[in-house]
């Protein structure tokens, strides 16, 4: 059972994709919280996976994970950022969930017999995502995947539209994010997609009450009150969404432009008081008076798409906006650096990222940055893979054992990473197969981690015990942890019963860290992760070496 005070606001996209929804709902959910409002964000995914983590980076982007080990979209990671309201499993559905409980339900005899139908069946269980597991929110917002018109997206308009006939149009609102695209030769902005989305959505018995309109210029007053008029939306709740050189504007131009005073209104809740974004404009300020520039390289095989790395990205500008510093990324394909001198690409970078990863491709190159970040001082930090990877360039490098690789790639190789096939997950022992199925088979969510004492991570988090999450099969293998000493790498890092390597780093290095886990998926730019806070530090450090 609901809240009877917590409201609905959902957000469709028409006309074309990656119009940013997610950025759009994440923004709307800031203007709310600057109000005084508790919010929570959940992401209705259209398409027939369980989940993205089976997803190539190059279709979908990242694979953004929850404390709970929830794989999700990306979007989810555009909640958290800009919330501060961690996500759940709650929180995140796929059409390919809601007909695997169905279908469960379906084979328990749960319906009594019924003919299984979309209506009501699927749109049921849809429905009873939207508002179950809520407490006290004010505010639920619901991101609906896709673009109108899909076919695959017509169970969850459908029921969207129950939701409001449910529980009343005064506990609903719908927003509609659209493009407006400048014709240059007929010189202006064009209303007639927007038109054409909304009597889409209409034919679902869906009336918009909000259009939030892309747009690479101010909207005319004029064709405000076209698309008011044509699309039976008030004028006032027409709010132009452009373009803007940095994400974090977003909360800030939306309510300038007067969105969250409309979303009030839509509501019966007095705007006699404008929503308090002052932390979003100290962010703001600090990025437009920076103190100086250094460049981060990020070795990585999936650069091409670099939505790949979204949450990586966000965490370095993180970094920066902590140290008061302006942070160019430079992106190099890892394969490049198996063909030609990691020199050519990284001479001129300030500190080195290898992120995670899946696959054999471009993993010497990976080595090749690593090896170069070591021999040359440069600040360098391993994520995930990247850390596995650190740790096979000194075993081959420094050690000496030439063979050293993962089980992932070479059975036969000396398996200084291996398939984890069991560890503890709240108190229960996890168990996983070399030839179990892919999705949700990775050790995923947040897991405690237990510092080194006098290690430099132990210095940077300023704390002897960690929560950080997880995505991954293969593990660092602790047998080699003395040979590892020897070759001046450290394990500063442990699971609390001693048997996982989480960290490692070199000590006579200015910094080189390796992570098992994913720090960038909990940073956040008004709380930024200590370790690209400490990396960017060090890489301004470099900086003046120079």
């Amino acid at each position: 059972m609901t809240n009877p005070k917590t409201k609905f606001i959902f957000i469709t996209g028409g006309v074309v994709s990656s119009l940013g929804k997610g950025l759009a709902s994440a923004s709307i959910a800031a203007t709310l919280q600057g109000r005084g409002f508790k919010v929570r964000l959940r992401k209705l995914d259209p398409y027939l996976n369980v989940d993205p983590g089976t997803m190539s980076p190059y279709q979908h982007g990242e694979v953004y994970v929850t404390d709970d080990g929830t794989e999700a979209d990306l979007d989810l990671g555009h909640y958290e950022r800009f919330s501060g309201v961690a996500a759940t499993k709650d929180d995140s559905i796929t059409t390919g969930k809601i007909y695997q409980r169905v279908i469960e339900k379906e084979r328990h005899g749960e319906y009594l017999g019924a003919t299984i139908q979309v209506v009501p069946h699927v749109t049921n269980e849809i429905k009873n995502f939207i508002i179950s597991n809520l407490t006290d929110e004010d505010f639920v917002l619901c991101e609906i995947g896709g673009t109108v018109g899909d076919i695959e997206g017509q169970p969850y308009l459908e029921a969207i539209r129950q939701v409001a006939y449910d529980l009343g149009r005064d506990r609903v609102m719908f927003v509609h994010l659209t493009l407006l695209p400048f014709i240059p030769t007929a010189g202006e902005l064009k209303t007639k997609p927007t038109q054409h989305s909304v009597k889409k959505l209409q034919e679902y018995g869906i009336q918009p009450d909000m259009l939030l309109c892309r747009s690479q210029m101010p909207i005319p007053e004029n064709e405000k009150r076209k698309l008011a008029l044509f699309c039976n939306v008030k004028e006032e709740n027409v709010i132009t969404a452009l373009d803007v050189s940095n994400i974090y504007l977003v909360p800030l131009a939306y309510s300038q432009e007067g969105m969250d005073a409309a979303v009030c209104r839509h509501f019966g809740i007095s705007t006699d008081e404008p929503s308090d974004l002052s932390k979003w404009q100290r962010i703001i300020d600090t990025i437009k008076a920076p103190e100086g520039e250094v460049t981060i390289a990020v070795v990585g095989k999936y650069t091409k798409l670099l939505e790949a790395y979204k949450s990586l990205h966000e965490a370095i500008k993180h970094g920066g906006i902590a140290n008061r510093y302006q942070v160019k990324i430079k992106w190099i394909d890892s394969e490049k650096l198996e063909n030609e001198p990691a020199g050519d690409y990284l001479n001129d970078v300030n500190a080195i990222i290898v992120p995670g990863g899946f696959g054999q491709r471009g993993t010497q190159g990976k080595i090749e940055a690593i090896k170069y970040a070591r021999e040359n001082k440069i600040p360098f930090l391993g994520i995930c893979f990247g850390m596995q990877m650190a740790v096979i360039e000194t075993m081959r490098n420094v050690c000496n054992v030439k063979n050293a690789n993962t089980t992932e790639f070479d059975p036969k190789c000396e398996p200084i990473v291996g398939l984890m096939t069991e560890w503890d997950k709240d108190g229960n022992k996890e168990i996983r197969t070399q030839d179990g199925d892919l999705g949700g088979t990775m050790r995923l969510g947040a897991y405690p981690c237990r510092l080194t004492t006098n290690s430099k991570v132990r210095e940077i988090y300023g704390t002897g015990e960690i929560s950080e999450r997880h995505r991954h099969r293969y593990e660092v293998n602790m047998k080699y942890e003395d040979t590892l000493n020897k070759g001046g790498m450290i394990i500063s890092g442990k699971s609390p019963d001693g048997k996982l390597p989480e960290i490692v780093e070199r000590p006579e290095h200015p910094w080189f860290i390796g992570v098992q886990f994913h720090p960038e998926l909990k940073s956040r730019p008004f709380a930024p992760h200590p370790l690209f806070v400490s990396l960017i530090k060090a890489a301004i450090d470099n900086s003046r070496l120079v």
